[in-house]
């Protein structure tokens, strides 16, 4: 299974980006499929926090259509969003003690060890700091 992390979402979002064209067409190809695919729950708060907000993006995106827009991804017949199972902590310690990640890059490790937990094969991102879990295949669809 794949799954997508928060920068997809906002690429996608965002039209001036100069990611946007292959940001769509990833979220419409694996929308189009009926093969499941995965977004972790907090890349959907992540990208909300991102795109609505003002410091980030001038002007930023109206929570209105960022929701709008969500809801339609979220229709997608073959998605599964992510959450924490009853395993999570044990996969989350195991993640830290290998990678050795701190601060800022716990976020990267919670999408990480969610990925993990639901036997995602492949995480589709742009973020470099993602190769430092060696148990979770990356692909960056932007080089």
């Amino acid at each position: 299974m794949r799954a997508i992390d928060t920068n997809i979402l906002i690429y996608a979002e965002i039209t001036t980006s100069t990611n946007h064209r292959a940001a769509r067409q990833i979220l419409n190809e694996l929308s189009a499929d009926i093969l499941p695919w995965a977004i972790p729950w907090p890349c959907i708060y992540e990208f909300l926090r991102v795109v609505t907000h003002p410091k980030v993006f001038h002007p930023p995106v109206p929570q209105e259509r960022a929701i709008s827009d969500l809801r339609q991804i979220l229709k997608a017949p073959g998605l599964l969003l992510l959450h924490e199972t009853a395993n999570h902590a044990d996969v989350m310690i195991r993640l830290l003690e290998d990678s050795g990640v701190t601060g800022n890059l716990l976020q990267d490790a919670h999408i990480a060890a969610l990925c993990i937990e639901h036997g995602v094969s492949e995480l589709i991102t742009g973020d470099r700091d993602f190769s430092r879990f060696p148990d979770l295949g990356i692909r960056n669809p932007f080089r």
